[in-house]
């Protein structure tokens, strides 16, 4: 019996069905390159904005960071198609985070994707909100025939000692959550290296700083590449207007600052299309110039 869930992608669909907690992103009926929604996260601003200075902060236009501030950043995850092969990227927060977010099935329903029909995950880095949903309401494999990969870096430091004695008190249940998750689909997981291809056509590069291990990807089996840069570009306005900020979520901020220089440099020369985690509007987009500064673009 056919059901909507055990469609396979189809192109209509998933340009125009609407998910809970968002739409379903496509530039066309006939694109390989989509975002669904897995809803937003909620989140103190003194969690996200406490490392920027006063004068900073208010001429981005951004909210003080006293007692009961909340920032809501949309979550995104990109669908790619090439060939025979339908890859998400990330698996969202699934049902233990928060309640706002692990949207996913919602949104693979209305686009009338069965989670079967995933046959890669390609993880940017183990946060919750992009690792927590490979595991269902019932502690089972949400995507039953998928191929896990993952940065042999990333998956190395949530093993490590240096995860639990390393981070501060309030992300330790990151690091028991993603070893949890991280035993549940050892057996097919496949560990990369930045420089080389998960899975063909997609090319894994070095974002390293908002994780140790945290890779954007160039997919370039599309009419032209595009970039999934996941986390290391996360805010609109702030990673435009302001990359050398601090980012309260990047572990290393540094680096996470040199990083983001680094993408929206590539992107603004190459005028790739590329799709962020947590940016408005699906995430989908591009980066322009802006003096000496960027502006994102959404759907363009």
């Amino acid at each position: 019996m056919i059901t909507r869930r055990n469609l396979m992608v189809g192109g209509a669909a998933l340009a125009g069905a609407i998910a809970a907690g968002g739409r379903v992103r496509a530039a066309s009926p006939a694109d390989p390159l989509a975002t669904l929604s897995d809803g937003h996260l909620e989140l103190p601003a003194s969690f996200l904005l406490s490392g920027l200075p006063d004068e900073d902060r208010q001429e981005l236009g951004l909210p003080a960071t006293g007692e009961g501030a909340v920032l809501t950043p949309p979550c995104n995850l990109t669908l790619y198609r090439s060939g025979e092969r339908l890859v998400l990227f990330d698996a969202g927060s699934g049902p233990n985070f928060m309640p706002s977010a692990g949207r996913l099935p919602d949104s693979l329903d209305a686009a009338g994707i069965d989670p079967g029909a995933i046959t890669d995950v390609i993880f940017t880095h183990a946060h919750p909100d992009h690792i927590w949903g490979v595991l269902d309401d019932f502690d089972e494999i949400a995507f039953p025939e998928a191929a896990f990969h993952i940065c042999r870096i990333e998956w190395d430091f949530w093993r490590s000692e240096a995860a639990l004695t390393g981070l501060p008190e309030e992300r330790q249940n990151f690091v028991v959550g993603a070893r949890s998750r991280f035993d549940a689909i050892e057996e097919r997981t496949t560990l990369f290296d930045a420089g080389s291809e998960p899975v063909t056509g997609v090319e894994a590069m070095a974002a390293f700083g908002h994780t140790p291990g945290h890779c954007a990807f160039v997919l370039h089996g599309l009419d032209a590449p595009a970039m999934v840069v996941g986390d290391a570009i996360s805010n609109d306005p702030v990673s435009f207007a302001r990359p050398d900020l601090p980012w309260g979520a990047d572990q290393d901020a540094e680096m996470g600052a040199a990083t983001r220089r680094r993408l929206l440099d590539r992107l603004a020369a190459d005028r790739l299309r590329f799709v962020g985690f947590h940016l408005p509007q699906g995430g989908l987009g591009r980066v322009e110039t802006d003096g000496t500064a960027y502006r994102f673009v959404p759907g363009a």
